[in-house]
């Protein structure tokens, strides 16, 4: 079975033989191919596939894109990731190429193989516990798009990742978003923290649990605000300590704010509780402005509940979940089980039920 998902002649989006890149569909599936290529990657090396005998080149070379070089994990050194540069072929219809870009940099996920799934594993509980910024993973694939975005600019560069890799995208993207740069992502199937409140059927349950979660998420941002700004020591004696006063600036809703015209694509599935709760959380933001409770959801909205526990007992996190806007592609098409609720493969299938919503924060 692994054999057949990983041969791209079994497994492939052979349909796609001519890519239009301005069609959304076929970036998305290109996107997510080379997702898969990073799997695969990871795969050959781990099975000594060379060569002929190596899986991973029919995933980039199908849509004429070649390996740059592979993004390799300091600790138990597996490939978690990739450069792709796009090499087309020449042809006098430049206008085919509208849209497409020159590098791809991916991530993949969680690999349950014993090669890498503790490795995995320890930064899923990063990415849980809202320390995955903190890894030397998130280091390497940082600096790996900043200097190829350094190189060759923010709009000739994506940025794809699947389930932990989606994570690892969404990092990067939302950092560099924050000094003003911002690299067109596709993530696949990414993580939220959260309860999968999506699952719940009653749609008045729902909405009464968000409510209630936004009203607590508020009401401790502000008192913890209120408490900051107790023990920060008055103008006065600031001046008289030789210091300039501090502006009273809240630097959580400036990046919340600074982050807002990036707008990162989601691929979602709705019975995949592992990123579904994303669907809820952009509806709910919704629902509160239609109901003039937009004020405590956008306080909401930019913190979390384990963040500000954190915090409180001065722990650094960073709630990688909350963006303030996403462009939403959501598969409606049954899933047997989660496995392929949550499987990357879906993302390229021709005959795909999707819904998309475009979700701007205000």
């Amino acid at each position: 079975m692994d054999f057949e998902r990983e041969n791209f002649d079994l497994s492939g989006p052979l349909h796609l033989t001519c890519v239009q890149w301005d069609n959304a569909h076929h970036r998305m599936s290109v996107a997510a191919s080379l997702v898969q290529a990073v799997y695969i990657l990871e795969r050959d090396r781990q099975e000594k596939r060379k060569d002929q005998n190596a899986l991973a080149p029919p995933w980039w070379a199908f849509f004429h894109f070649q390996l740059l070089r592979p993004l390799v994990d300091d600790v138990d050194s597996s490939i978690f990731g990739a450069i792709f540069e796009f090499k087309p072929p020449l042809s006098p219809r430049n206008d085919t190429l509208y849209r497409s870009p020159r590098y791809v940099i991916a991530f993949r996920g969680t690999l349950t193989k014993q090669h890498s799934v503790s490795r995995d594993i320890e930064l899923d509980i990063h990415f849980i516990q809202q320390g995955l910024h903190q890894t030397s993973r998130s280091t390497i694939a940082l600096n790996a798009v900043r200097n190829m975005v350094a190189t060759v600019g923010d709009s000739n560069v994506w940025l794809a990742g699947h389930s932990l890799g989606s994570a690892m995208a969404l990092l990067t993207g939302k950092t560099l978003a924050q000094t003003g740069t911002f690299v067109e992502s596709f993530l696949f199937n990414p993580p939220f923290v959260s309860a999968p409140i999506e699952r719940i059927k009653d749609e008045r349950v729902k909405h009464g649990i968000r409510f209630a979660g936004s009203v607590i998420t508020a009401g401790l941002t502000l008192a913890m605000k209120a408490k900051q700004q107790q023990q920060q020591p008055p103008p006065q004696q600031q001046l008289q300590q030789g210091k300039q006063p501090q502006q009273q600036k809240d630097l959580c809703v400036a990046s919340f704010d600074a982050l807002a015209a990036w707008v990162p694509g989601l691929f979602v599935n709705p019975s995949d509780h592992i990123c579904s709760e994303y669907i809820g959380y952009f509806e709910h933001r919704r629902k509160m402005e239609d109901i003039g409770a937009g004020f405590i959801e956008r306080l909401a909205t930019q913190n979390s509940l384990g963040g500000l526990v954190m915090s409180a007992f001065g722990k650094e996190s960073e709630a990688l979940h909350l963006i303030p806007s996403a462009s939403m592609t959501v598969n409606v098409m049954p899933a047997r089980d989660f496995r392929e609720a949550h499987g990357i493969h879906q993302w390229w299938q021709p005959d795909l039920r999707l819904e998309r919503k475009l979700y701007k924060y205000k």
